[in-house]
């Protein structure tokens, strides 16, 4: 069976902290700053940055200094990279049951399981992390 799209607490966690890495621009940023301004516990940060360090997104320096920086520009990295890093790849089947051909009359989800797929893909595949990125005066 097909997934329905969702986001989970991990790829909500890793593109909120990709901004956040992202906006600090060369400055360390380490878990303890990212649990607090992403509300979420360490350990589950902690986790999410294991994944993204091992897939080269971010860099990390040990030590009191340490924290993580981008491991690639911001304007490569969209959103949509980081969700599939997290997630597998987003499906965009039409049917849920991936049927050819629906045993109902009419289809029960009226292609809006399609259709709001389609919409989250395309928008986490327009947005860059540099877009997020505020230009110094």
């Amino acid at each position: 069976m097909a997934r329905i799209v969702g986001i989970s607490e991990a790829a909500s966690i890793a593109i909120h902290v990709m901004v956040i890495i992202a906006k600090s621009q060369r400055n360390n940023t380490n878990v303890k700053t990212l649990s607090e301004l992403t509300g979420a516990s360490k350990n589950h940060i902690a986790k999410v940055m294991q994944r993204l360090v091992k897939n080269n997104y971010v860099i990390s320096t040990r030590g009191s200094s340490g924290g993580f920086v981008l491991g690639k520009p911001a304007h490569e990295i969209t959103l949509l990279n980081i969700y599939e890093l997290i997630e597998g790849e987003m499906s965009l089947n039409d049917c849920p049951f991936e049927n050819q051909v629906c045993p109902m009359d009419k289809c029960l989800m009226n292609g809006i399981v399609h259709k709001v797929t389609t919409e989250l893909h395309d928008y986490f595949a327009s947005q860059k992390l540099s877009d997020y990125i505020t230009p110094t005066a």
